[in-house]
């Protein structure tokens, strides 16, 4: 055992056999053509703008990687050429992620895994959960009243057991090809090489007022003055990588005991507001394999199937009835006029959000804690329900809508209150042996809980915890006392917009998509609008990405600004609609299989990228 741990160590001292040398550790992403705007976030919306850039489009003939920075999907690419599998270039695209794209995900949060390995799909389940000390009572103040979100986002408090490292393991057991201590190699040499601070990174870490107040992250991102490192800025991070060596090493167990996870504990703990975490909350953590939620959908004349994410997950189930209830709208039909959604199309649109956005805040939790209507989560997008349901759907905007009930389900749960909803990045990855995979991965908000991991004070970085807790309802009941589906109980896994999403040819049963997209709660309405560009409007991947963004999270309709024509706005509010204009500031990714290659799309609005051959 210590000769084989030393071999492992001198190998990632060096080159790893088998992958061709990392990435340079350039280059900087560039500024956008348009200057970012410092404006206040809306509700719902996790990361603040950096500008709008252009993106080229892609296509790949065999193999593709598409992620949120460069660098993470240029990684990704190697592994596949030196024969990894989707699932290998998945892992090292990750840890490249968490490294030049901290604000978003990381070994510090979780993550949603969809996995197609040419039979079956299987969705791997990495959300965080909540310590076994935690209870309903979490979020509440000593009057009984919910603590301000903002107080319990930076707080110890919000911290759940982290699971994305554990899931990768699991996903790697079933589908790697290459050694798990190989994946790592990039990103290790990455973090102790270098990156260049890209303009998204340097404007995030400007406009945040809270991550200056931990002291591992102020002496790892900003300056002695406390602004952050210019752009262009060569920014290394020792502790990361050791921390990568050690789960090279050990794998998930470097993060469930030891010294990173005693940090972990530690990080949570020191806090006017301290988490429950403990060491044996770390050790019990365990990844789930899970069954999809797949659904038959029909667009542009064509039977597909469509899978996404279960529970805990919502955005499988509201990005399904979304699509399935356009489907059955005189909208389903329309064009795009003047290269947009026309107002009369958004109407639509937003009421079947509406719809499925009641239905979401009334049913769907951890459903290890909670049971499926009618005893399965695909009652809520079987055909008959979506045919009641769309039935609610007229010419102007409903005065109320409320949860449905599929299978005459008894309504037992209290809906949960609005609340914010933050985080993530997306990536798809697929192979040359035709295994295609969607994963959307997560520390919930903008540098998660603000609080930074290290092992060792005078080594600089470490990586960020998330505040995935938060995630959970506030309030537990309502006035009556009925239980919110989605409140805090320990082991319970909080309830997530994340919507990966697969999709195949009803006939032959062929991959034709991957696609998926951060942005809290708006991941639902991101992630609709891409399928439908691409499966109804028939749109080039990047040209689905690019449309410009909508949505609502059952109040206001939010339209992107400055993208659409005033006159869109009038037409909507005649038709009873609030809308709102604001930064609406997605990172789609998305790869669609056409004409016997894989075309790919990233996000104008962050700085995404596909690599691939």
């Amino acid at each position: 055992m210590v000769r084989a741990t030393l071999l492992v160590s001198l190998l990632l001292a060096g080159c790893t056999a088998g992958l061709p040398p990392a990435p340079p550790p350039t280059p900087a992403v560039a500024a956008p053509a348009s200057p970012p705007r410092a404006a206040a976030l809306l509700p719902g919306v996790p990361e603040a703008a950096s500008g709008l850039g252009a993106q080229p489009g892609w296509r790949h003939e065999r193999q593709a990687v598409a992620a949120a920075h460069p660098l993470a999907a240029q990684a990704g690419a190697d592994v596949l050429r030196a024969g990894g599998s989707a699932v290998d270039a998945a892992i090292t695209t990750q840890l490249v992620l968490g490294l030049v794209e901290p604000q978003s995900s990381g070994i510090g949060g979780g993550a949603f895994l969809l996995h197609f390995d040419g039979r079956r799909v299987v969705a791997y389940d990495g959300r965080e959960t909540a310590p076994a000390a935690a209870n309903e009572q979490l979020f509440l103040d000593a009057e009984g009243r919910p603590l301000p979100f903002e107080q319990a986002v930076v707080s110890g408090r919000a911290v759940g057991v982290p699971g994305t490292v554990a899931m990768l393991a699991l996903a790697h057991r079933d589908h790697g090809r290459l050694p798990w201590v190989n994946l790592f190699e990039p990103a290790i040499r990455l973090a102790r090489e270098g990156f260049e601070v890209s303009h998204r990174l340097h404007t995030l870490l400007a406009l945040d007022p809270a991550l200056r107040q931990d002291p591992v992250a102020r002496a790892y991102f900003y300056r002695a003055d406390g602004t952050p490192h210019p752009v262009g800025h060569r920014l290394r991070n020792p502790e990361y990588a050791e921390v990568l060596r050690q789960i090279a090493i050990l794998g998930p167990r470097a993060l469930q005991d030891g010294p990173v996870a005693r940090a972990i504990v530690a990080a949570v703990q020191r806090d006017p507001l301290p988490g429950a975490m403990t060491l044996n909350d770390l050790r019990r953590y365990e990844p789930k394999r899970r069954a999809p939620l797949c659904h038959r959908h029909r667009a542009d004349g064509r039977d597909l199937r469509i899978c996404g994410f279960p529970p805990p997950g919502s955005g499988g189930v509201a990005v399904g009835q979304m699509l399935g209830l356009m489907a059955r709208t005189p909208a389903a039909a329309w064009p795009l006029q003047d290269g947009r959604p026309s107002a009369e199309w958004l109407h639509f649109f937003t009421e079947a959000s509406r719809l499925a956005m009641a239905d979401r805040g009334q049913y769907l939790a951890d459903p290890d804690f909670v049971p499926a209507p009618a005893g399965r989560w695909g009652s809520l997008l079987d055909a008959d329900y979506l045919d009641q349901r769309a039935r609610l759907i007229g010419p102007q905007r409903a005065p109320r809508v409320g949860p449905g009930r599929p299978g005459r389900t008894t309504l037992s749960w209290a809906p949960m209150p609005d609340q914010p909803e933050w985080g993530t990045s997306h990536l798809g990855v697929v192979d040359a042996q035709g295994h295609v995979l969607a994963m959307t991965t997560t520390i919930e908000a903008a540098f998660g809980s603000r609080r930074m991991v290290t092992t060792q004070p005078a080594r600089a970085g470490g990586f960020l915890l998330n505040n995935e807790l938060t995630d959970f309802s506030f309030s537990p009941r309502d006035a009556q006392g009925l239980p919110v589906a989605n409140r805090v109980e320990p082991g319970k896994r909080p309830r997530s917009s994340m919507a990966p999403t697969l999709v195949f040819d009803e006939r032959s049963g062929e991959p034709l998509l991957t696609a998926g997209s951060p942005g809290g709660s708006f991941i639902i309405p991101y992630t609709a609008k891409v399928l439908h560009g691409v499966l109804q409007w028939g749109l080039h991947p990047q040209a689905a990405v690019d449309l410009p963004n909508f949505g609502t999270l059952g109040g206001p309709l939010v339209l992107e600004g400055g993208r659409f024509p005033a006159a869109t706005a009038d037409k909507l509010r005649q038709r009873g609609h609030t809308v709102q204009e604001g930064e609406l500031t997605s990172g789609a990714q998305a790869l669609v299989r056409r004409d016997g290659a894989w075309l790919g799309g990233a996000d104008p609005r962050r700085e995404g990228a596909v690599a691939g051959d």
